[in-house]
């Protein structure tokens, strides 16, 4: 298939396996926001990519973080699923570098946890203003 072609008919796109790879975060400091991430989740930063600077999430996915300066940064939310018994440690991280967490995605309950679904859960800030979530157990969607 190529770009210039329209899509397939939606009967012959696959309908079961689907994942996501992988997805592009723009950062005005790639290094910057990429090892903000990883050291507040106790991962590492892999190394460069062409242009990208990947973090990998430990299930098959990594943020490709992709430095862009000529604009300002468009603001996103990424959630991630943290094992219960790690999640005091991430909330412990944020404390030490002074990032304060919120029990609320729209940061109106400063250094305060959720309890959402049975599990626990926070929102913060990264360098650009990107809205990270933390939570131990999945949304039940209805």
């Amino acid at each position: 298939m190529s770009y210039d072609q329209p899509y397939p008919h939606a009967c012959e796109l696959p309908t079961t396996g689907v994942q996501l790879n992988h997805t592009a975060v723009y950062a005005s400091d790639r290094h910057l926001s990429a090892e903000f991430l990883a050291a507040i989740l106790g991962l590492e930063v892999g190394a460069p990519f062409g242009p990208f600077l990947p973090v990998d999430l430990g299930n098959g996915v990594t943020l490709d973080y992709y430095e862009k300066r000529d604009e300002p940064i468009q603001s996103q939310h990424y959630a991630f699923l943290v094992p219960d018994e790690r999640f005091d440690a991430v909330i412990a991280r944020l404390e030490v570098v002074g990032v304060t967490y919120y029990a609320d995605p729209g940061h109106t309950e400063p250094g305060k946890i959720n309890r959402l679904f049975g599990g626990r859960g926070a929102y913060f800030a990264d360098p650009d203003g990107h809205n990270l979530e933390v939570m131990t157990r999945p949304y039940v969607r209805p």
